[in-house]
This record gives C-alpha cells, structure tokens and sequence, in this order.
C-alpha cells in the first residue's frame, strides 16, 4: 500500500463516518422524535424516543470518532498544503471547529434526552400527568421543566445535522482544492495576494 493508498482510506474512513453521523441525526429527528405521534400513551412516546437514541447512540459516536480521527490524519498529510495554498488552512480549521462543535450538540442532545426520560418517569412514578407532542416537542400541558429540556434537546438536535452536513460541505471543498488547477491558483494567490 503506497502513501497514497493510505490517504485514500483516510478519506473513505471520514466520509463513510460524515454519512453515519448526517444521515442518523436526520433520521432521528425527522423519524424516531416523530414516530411517538403514532402512540397514544405521552410516556411511551418519550420511552420509545429514548431507547431508539440509546441504541443508535454507540453508532453515532463511532460516526464521529470516524470523521475526527480520519480528519486528523487527513491535516497531518495535507501539512504542505495549510502552508502553501491560499484559504487552505481556514477552509480546514473551520471544518474541525465544525466538527467538534457537532459532537459537543451530539452529546448536549443525549444528555437532554436522558433528562427528558428521567423527568417523565418521575412524574409517571410520583401519578402526575405528562403530556407531550412527541419526544422533543412539549404539549400546553407538559410541566414546565420537562417542556424546557424538550425545547433544548430540539435546538440541539437540529444543531447536529448543520454541523455535520457543513462538515461534509467542507470537506468536499477541501478534496476538489487537491485538483491540480485549484492548486496552482491557491499557490498563486498565496504567493501574489490581492
């Protein structure tokens, strides 16, 4: 396997791990947060949400270990390149703040939604009704505390595909600067700014 060989599963590893990530945080919340719209009981609905994310859960993160592990590898070998070639370095800087801040919603919306679970099965458990739209969208009935981490797993949510879809955005610019005419004028514009 030449350097090259190496570079190639580098990029295969990070994109097949951008896919896993965008297209799970997609399906989650266009999906699993929706499909409790089906179930009468507002509990279920929150438990059935719940248990999907948990078991998606180890999927995602090794999505996201994909994207940051083969993403460093990536800027490790592309070190002439954050040198040389105009816009290169912030396109790549931007892209890795992207994608730590994509895993830092990834996470705040797993503790939210552990929130939620926690605070319906107390009130299931102490008689107090719980009434909710779905697992991530309140009802005008929904205790004030539960609806409130509702609301913030739902920002997160909608946080994660952005970041993660912005990071294949990204990446996608960083690959076609790797085309020889790119190049030259990344060079050229490097050397003769302005």
């Amino acid at each position: 396997m030449s350097t090259d060989d190496s570079h190639v599963l580098a990029q295969a590893v990070h994109d097949l791990g951008a896919a896993l990530w965008f297209g799970g945080a997609v399906m989650g919340v266009a999906g699993v947060n929706k499909a409790g719209n089906d179930l009468r009981d507002p509990i279920d609905k929150v438990r059935v949400a719940e248990s999907a994310w948990q078991r998606f859960a180890p999927v995602e993160w090794a999505g996201i270990a994909a994207v940051l592990a083969a993403g460093s590898q990536l800027s490790r070998a592309s070190t002439g390149r954050l040198a040389t070639q105009h816009g290169w370095a912030r396109a790549g800087g931007t892209k890795a703040a992207v994608a730590v801040a994509g895993a830092a919603a990834t996470a705040f919306a797993a503790y939210s939604g552990r929130k939620i679970g926690q605070l319906t099965e107390q009130a299931a458990k102490s008689g107090r009704p719980v009434d909710v739209q779905d697992a991530s969208k309140p009802s005008a009935q929904t205790p004030p505390e539960l609806a409130s981490w509702q609301q913030r797993q739902r920002v997160a949510q909608v946080l994660v595909p952005l970041a993660s879809g912005a990071n294949i955005v990204l990446n996608s610019y960083l690959v076609q600067t790797y085309r020889p005419g790119a190049t030259a004028r990344g060079l050229v514009r490097k050397v003769l700014p302005g």
